[in-house]
């Protein structure tokens, strides 16, 4: 007859869980706050000139040649 074994839940995945279980709306402010900070819209004409005034590197940036 074999032992049931638990499987092995770490101690930061199970703060984790109970987070999420006392403050079920935690992703959704968390999303909100990526995007006050990060997600911002992009400008076409301002992404297109930085990619045409790229130099192109060497294949080995470390040479001294």
């Amino acid at each position: 007859m074999p032992l049931a074994v638990k499987p092995y839940v770490s101690e930061a995945t199970r703060f984790l869980q109970n987070l999420r279980i006392q403050d079920p709306e935690l992703e959704t402010k968390q999303k909100q706050g990526r995007a006050l900070l990060w997600d911002k819209p992009q400008d076409a004409e301002l992404r297109q000139a930085f990619d045409a005034v790229k130099v192109p590197q060497k294949p080995y940036v470390y040479g001294t040649e």
